[in-house]
């Protein structure tokens, strides 16, 4: 019987719900809190922000959120992913371990991004929202709030972090022809950029920052809201479609994972996919060894300190319970921009102080090895950041082949690197560098920590 590489599902099962992690969980959340209170937020406090339903559905305990028709059909566009078995891999790395990957580059915007940007669009427009306004590292998740903005007709305004708004011109290009408006971050569009830029003209920019210039303009007018591609708990609800796709696909291969690998910078693709397997567990299904990879040069939960902090530099965000670097902590500008956050999803970070997960951090070009490597063997070119999650997935497959045990590795390789292509022309060419953060930076940063 002939060897089967790629299990692919039929339209009718795309998930009919997200799955909520919080409904299962030993304990729960730390609530958000109220910068200046320091008391809980409420519905209240989020509205500038958000419209009603997606702020029931952060707070929402409810295991299962029923997937709105409308986004479905969206889906449709590309859902099911494909899972696949990379046989030929594990022949390149000589292991007993058995590998597969969920592919989310299939996307019309290249990454797992559409997940939740189609979710968000829709539920936006349904509360009669006419401009949504959102931040950017590496340009997917604008990328993809763009084109689920086109779907709904909605008016898209996108701050680029400054260093990936010159690194990756392609992904500009892909957001303003789905007619959305790309501006470099820190600007003079707002007070919280010119502030920034006062002290430093030439500041590359940050996750922190964007988010700051966002909220910044979408408090300011009452048809506008913000959009966040990653961190808070509604975004990683809408990712569990990845998961919840595995489960089957993997059910169809006759397996089931030991390790899951995924690549964290907010923690959206990466709960996607461990939150579901996690749920299972949780109810008393199999144990899975869980590992979030992250850059070392950004590397809040290997190196962050479990806190209350702000989402966003100007500190206009509430205070969320995170691994954190510092709200002020700028990472080096090294091409995975899509992880250059200096915080952590509370979500994966609660379940990482509950002991359910692992950590590891990797500089670049150990990343881009592996990303080579699996371009050779399975022929797909990733992304900067999901090269992170192949090289978590190589070195289990190594310790395997080490140990001489088998088991059997299944990681989210979260999107392709098309646009990313001056990445590896640096690294074949031997310029890629590995980046280091200032400790002192750091230090000052983690320094910073508002009491609470």
């Amino acid at each position: 019987m002939p060897e089967t590489t790629k299990f692919t599902l039929e339209e009718h099962l795309i998930p009919r719900t997200w799955y909520n992690l919080a409904a299962d969980l030993p304990s729960p959340l730390p609530p958000v809190l109220h910068p200046g209170t320091k008391q809980p937020v409420g519905p209240a406090d989020l509205a500038p922000l958000f419209p009603e339903s997606l702020i029931l559905q952060e707070v929402s305990q409810e295991r299962e959120i029923e997937i709105p028709d409308a986004v479905r059909d969206v889906y449709k566009l590309w859902r099911p992913t494909p899972l696949y078995r990379a046989r030929r891999l594990e022949k390149a790395l000589d292991t007993p371990a058995k590998i597969y990957y969920k592919y989310e580059g299939v996307s019309p915007a290249g990454s797992h991004k559409p997940n939740t940007a189609v979710a968000q669009a829709y539920y936006n427009k349904e509360a009669g929202v006419k401009r949504i306004v959102t931040e950017t590292g590496a340009g997917q998740w604008g990328s993809s709030l763009a084109f689920a903005g086109a779907l709904f007709g909605l008016e898209v305004n996108v701050y680029m972090v400054r260093v990936s708004y010159n690194q990756k011109p392609y992904r500009r290009a892909l957001m303003e022809t789905w007619g959305a408006r790309c501006v470099p971050s820190p600007s003079t569009e707002t007070a919280a950029g010119r502030a920034i830029l006062e002290q430093r003209p030439d500041h590359p920019g940050s996750l922190g920052i964007a988010i700051s210039e966002a909220v910044e303009l979408a408090v300011q007018r009452e048809d506008t809201k913000y959009a966040l591609g990653s961190v808070l708990n509604h975004v990683l609800l809408h990712q569990t479609v990845i998961g919840a796709e595995a489960l089957l696909q993997m059910e169809m291969a006759g397996d089931y994972p030991d390790v899951l690998v995924g690549c964290t910078g907010g923690g959206s693709n990466f709960a996607g996919m461990a939150f579901p397997y996690l749920g299972a567990q949780l109810r008393g299904g199999k144990k899975v060894r869980v590992v979030a990879v992250e850059p070392a040069a950004c590397p809040s939960l290997t190196r962050g300190r479990y806190a209350y902090d702000f989402g966003d530099t100007a500190h206009l965000t509430p205070l969320t319970k995170m691994h954190t670097l510092g709200s002020t902590f700028t990472p080096p500008g090294f091409h995975a921009g899509g992880l250059r956050y200096h915080g952590m999803a509370p979500m994966v970070s609660h379940v990482k102080e509950l002991g359910l997960i692992d950590a590891v951090a990797y500089h670049q070009t150990k990343c881009f090895e592996a990303g080579v490597l699996f371009a050779r063997t399975e022929g797909i070119l990733a992304a900067p950041e999901a090269n992170h999650a192949i090289r978590g997935a190589v070195d289990e497959a190594l310790a395997a082949k080490e140990e001489g045990k088998p088991r059997t590795i299944l990681f989210n390789l979260c999107g392709h690197g098309h646009f990313d292509m001056q990445a590896y022309i640096d690294y074949n060419s031997g310029k890629l560098q590995d980046q280091h953060y200032d400790e002192n930076e750091l230090a000052m940063a983690l320094a910073g920590l508002p009491p609470v």
